[in-house]
C-alpha cells in the first residue's frame, strides 16, 4: 500500500501537523454535520405543517358532515312532527283545490290552513338555520299530475332515488340555477359568481359560475292514514354562504391558534370555482370566483386524491389542504379547503436554521480554542527540544530545552535530553582541561628530550602519541560511560513512545527520527573518539586500492555539495600504484578532506584533485598520493600549527576530529598527511601519502601458523 502523499506545508513542521490533525476534523466534520441537520430539520419542519394541515383538514371535514347530518335531523324531525301531520290533515280536509301556493299564486293564499302551513315551515327553517323548508304534493296521493307551480317542486320530485331517504344524513347536489330560484327566489343573489382570472388555472370559456352548490334533505310527509302525501324538502345553499365559511375557518383556526402571526383560512370549491372563501383578493374583497391550479385540480377533481402540500393560493403560498367533495351519485363536484400562510413559519424557520448555525459556529470555535490549547502542548516542547539541538550543533554548547510544563512522555524526553546535554557539555569541558594539561606535559617532556639527546627524538615522538592515546582511550572510556547510559534512556522513551502512540505518532515520525539522528550522531562521536584512542581494536581489512578509483567514488558521495555551493572540479588523477588501505576508511578520509575544501569555498570556486605515484627512496617501498587543493583563505600558521589536534576548528558547527581521526587513520597504515599552502597563494592542499604495502601496528599483527604476520582479513 502507497503512503499518502503529505503536503509540503504539513512535512516541514510537527506544529502544522498537529493544528492539521486538531482543525481538519472542525473544518469537515462540523459543516457536515449542520448540513444532515439542516436536511433533516427542513425535512422534518415540513412534515410538521403537512400534519397539521391534515389535522386541520380532518376537523373542517368533520364539521361539514355535521352540517350534513344536522340538515338532514332537522329536515327529518319537521317531516315527521305532530304538527306537521295536523296541518297536513287540515289540507286533506279542505277543497281540493288548494295546492300549497308558496311566494304566490293564481289560487288565492288568505286559506287558513294553508297559512298555518306556511308559518310553520317558515319558523322551522328559522330554528333550523336553513336556507329553504319547502313541500312538495305527492301526485300519487291525489292521482293527477300537480301544475308546476312557481316553486318547481315537480322538477324536485325528478331527483334521483337516493336524495330521498330517512333523512339521517343530507346529501350534496348540484341544482342548475333556474331550478333554485323557483325553489327559492331570494336565494338568486348569491349566484352568478363572475369567473376571475387566476394565476395557473386551468384555461377556461365561462364567465360566470351560476351552479348551486346544495346541502339537500328530502323527506316523505304521511298523512294521518299513513300514505306519502308530500315530501318535503330541506337544504341549505353553499354559494357564498360566509356565514358558514367563517365559522369552520373560526372552528379550525381559533384566535391565537397559529403562531407567528399565520393566518387560516377554508374555502368550498364548486368544481375548481371558489364559491364561497375567507381568502382574500384585495384588503377587504374575498377571492370568491378564482380558481384553483391545474396541478391541484388534476389531482383531487380528477384522481380524486387528497392535497397535503404547499399550494399558492390566489397571491401568496398557504401550507394546503384539498378533499375532494361528492353529490349523491358519488361524483367529485367540488372540494374543500383550509390552509394557512407559510411565509410566517418560513421565517421562523429560517431563523431557526440561522440560530442552530451560530450555535454550530460558537461550538467549533470553542473546539478550535480548547484543540489549539491541546496541541500547542505537543508541540511546544517538541520544537524548543529541535531548536535546542540546532543551537548546539552552531556551537552553542550552554543550548537546554529548560522547564516544560507537560509531564507526558515529551516533558520526560526533553528532561532527558537536557541531562545528556549536560553530562557531554561536562565531559567536554573536562576533555578540553585534559587535552590542555596534556599539551602542557609533552612540550615540557618534548624540550627535556630535546635538550637531552637527538636521537631520542623518533622514540620521544612516539611516547607522545602513545601518552596521547592511553589518555584519551582512558578519557574516551569514561565518556563512552557516561553517555552511553543516557543515550540509552532517551533511545528508550523514543521507543516506549512510538509503542504507546502507535499509528497516532505518524505526526511527528519526522521529529522522532530526528531526535534518532541526533541520538545515533552523539553514539557515531564517542565510537570515533575509541577508533582513535584504541586504532588496534578497529583496525579494518586490508585491501590493494586504486586510488583513482577510490577519488572518483568518493566524489560522488559530495556531488550534492559540490553542486549546492556551485563549485567546479578538476581531475587530474595518474597514479599507477595500487594503496593498501581498508576502503571505507580510506573513503572517510577522502571525503573529509574533500568537505573541508568545500567549506573553505563558500562562494563557490575550484576543486583540484591530482594523484601520482611516489617513493621516497631507490629500493623503498612505493606506493603514491592524491592532492586536495582548494581556492579558500589557505591557512594561517596559528591554524597550520594546530590543524591536527583534536578538538580544534575554524567552523562554527564542527567538532574539530575530523582531521584528527583522518590522520590517525592514515598513520594506522604507514602513511602520512600533509597541509600547506598552494605555491600561487590561492589556497590550501592537503596530500595524502600511502604505501603499496602497509605498516601495520605490531598490535594488529595476526601470526599465521608458520609464525609469519599475516593481514587483518
Amino acid at each position: 500500500m502507497r503512503p499518502l502523499h503529505t503536503p509540503a506545508w504539513m512535512a516541514a513542521s510537527v506544529r502544522n501537523k498537529l493544528l492539521a490533525m486538531a482543525l481538519l476534523p472542525l473544518a469537515v466534520v462540523f459543516p457536515l454535520l449542520v448540513l444532515a441537520l439542516l436536511l433533516w430539520s427542513n425535512v422534518a419542519y415540513d412534515r410538521l405543517l403537512i400534519t397539521k394541515v391534515r389535522a386541520d383538514l380532518a376537523v373542517a371535514s368533520g364539521y361539514f358532515q355535521q352540517l350534513l347530518h344536522e340538515v338532514g335531523s332537522g329536515t327529518r324531525g319537521v317531516a315527521r312532527s305532530h304538527a306537521l301531520v295536523g296541518a297536513v290533515s287540515a289540507l286533506e280536509a279542505a277543497p281540493p283545490r288548494l295546492l300549497l301556493p308558496r311566494h304566490g299564486s293564481d289560487e288565492p293564499d288568505t286559506d287558513a290552513p294553508l297559512d298555518a302551513l306556511n308559518t310553520l315551515l317558515l319558523n322551522e327553517r328559522q330554528r333550523l338555520g336553513l336556507d329553504f323548508l319547502v313541500l312538495e304534493r305527492s301526485t300519487r296521493h291525489t292521482g293527477r299530475t300537480p301544475k308546476s307551480g312557481p316553486a318547481g317542486l315537480d322538477a324536485l320530485g325528478r331527483l334521483p332515488a337516493q336524495s330521498v331517504g330517512d333523512g339521517s344524513t343530507a346529501r350534496l347536489v348540484l341544482l342548475p340555477p333556474a331550478l333554485l330560484r323557483q325553489l327559492a327566489p331570494y336565494l338568486g343573489a348569491r349566484l352568478d359568481i363572475p369567473l376571475v382570472p387566476t394565476r395557473n388555472a386551468l384555461p377556461t370559456t365561462r364567465p360566470v359560475e351560476d351552479r348551486a352548490m346544495v346541502v339537500l334533505a328530502s323527506l316523505p310527509v304521511l298523512d294521518a292514514q299513513g300514505r306519502q302525501w308530500a315530501t318535503l324538502h330541506g337544504g341549505t345553499l353553499l354559494n357564498q354562504n360566509l356565514d358558514f365559511i367563517d365559522h369552520i375557518n373560526r372552528i379550525v383556526y381559533p384566535d391565537g391558534s397559529l403562531p407567528f402571526g399565520s393566518q387560516g383560512t377554508a374555502t368550498l370549491f364548486l368544481e375548481d370555482v371558489r364559491i364561497t372563501t375567507n381568502v382574500r383578493l384585495f384588503q377587504d374583497q374575498r377571492a370568491i370566483g378564482t380558481r384553483v391550479s391545474q396541478a391541484v385540480r388534476e389531482a383531487v377533481l380528477a384522481r380524486g386524491q387528497t392535497w397535503l402540500d404547499r399550494a399558492f393560493v390566489v397571491n401568496d403560498w398557504y401550507v394546503s389542504a384539498y378533499q375532494p367533495l361528492l353529490d349523491a351519485q358519488g361524483d367529485r363536484i367540488g372540494m374543500l379547503y383550509v390552509g394557512f400562510l407559510e411565509q410566517p413559519f418560513r421565517w421562523v424557520r429560517y431563523g431557526m436554521l440561522a440560530v442552530m448555525g451560530l450555535i454550530f459556529l460558537a461550538v467549533m470555535a470553542l473546539a478550535a480554542v480548547f484543540s489549539l490549547r491541546w496541541a500547542r502542548s505537543i508541540f511546544r516542547p517538541v520544537e524548543q527540544m529541535n531548536q535546542t539541538m540546532r543551537r548546539v550543533e552552531l556551537g552553542e554548547a550552554s543550548a537546554r530545552v529548560g522547564p516544560v510544563p507537560a509531564r507526558d512522555e515529551l516533558g520526560a524526553l526533553a528532561n532527558h535530553l537536557d541531562q545528556l546535554l549536560d553530562v557531554v557539555d561536562d565531559n567536554t569541558r573536562r576533555l578540553r582541561d585534559w587535552g590542555d594539561t596534556l599539551d602542557r606535559k609533552v612540550a615540557e617532556r618534548t624540550r627535556e628530550l630535546e635538550a637531552s639527546n637527538a636521537s631520542l627524538q623518533q622514540a620521544q615522538q612516539q611516547l607522545v602519541k602513545s601518552e596521547k592515546l592511553a589518555a584519551i582511550g582512558q578519557l574516551t572510556a569514561s565518556i563512552a560511560h557516561e553517555i552511553n547510559n543516557p543515550i540509552a534512556v532517551i533511545q528508550g522513551n523514543l521507543d516506549l513512545m512510538r509503542e504507546t502512540l502507535g499509528p497516532q505518532a505518524a505526526p511527528v515520525r519526522a521529529e522522532l527520527q530526528l531526535l534518532d539522528e541526533q541520538v545515533e550522531r552523539m553514539r557515531l562521536i564517542v565510537t570515533q573518539l575509541l577508533q582513535y584512542a584504541r586504532p588496534t581494536e578497529f583496525a579494518g581489512y586490508v585491501d590493494a586500492l586504486d586510488l583513482n578509483q577510490a577519488t572518483t567514488d568518493s566524489l560522488v558521495l559530495v556531488g550534492h555539495l559540490l553542486q549546492q555551493h556551485r563549485i567546479r572540479v578538476v581531475r587530474d588523477l595518474q597514479a599507477q600504484t595500487p594503496v593498501a588501505c581498508n576502503r571505507q576508511e580510506l573513503q572517510q578520509v577522502v571525503i573529509n578532506l574533500m568537505i573541508n575544501a568545500i567549506q573553505a569555498m563558500p562562494a563557490g570556486g575550484e576543486l583540484r584533485l591530482v594523484t601520482r605515484d611516489w617513493q621516497t627512496t631507490p629500493g623503498a617501498a612505493p606506493g603514491a598520493w592524491l592532492e586536495v587543493q582548494d581556492e579558500g583563505p589557505g591557512l594561517t600558521p596559528e591554524v597550520r600549527a594546530r590543524l591536527f589536534s583534536p578538538f580544534f576548528t575554524t567552523k562554527n558547527d564542527g567538532n574539530g576530529l575530523g582531521l584528527w581521526i583522518s590522520l590517525g587513520l592514515v598513520e594506522r597504515y604507514g602513511g602520512r598527511l600533509e597541509a600547506e599552502n598552494r605555491p600561487d597563494g590561492r589556497g590550501a592542499v592537503f596530500r595524502v601519502r600511502l604505501l603499496a604495502e602497509p605498516q601495520v601496528p605490531e598490535a594488529s599483527q595476526e601470526r599465521t601458523q608458520d609464525g609469519r604476520p599475516g593481514r587483518r582479513g
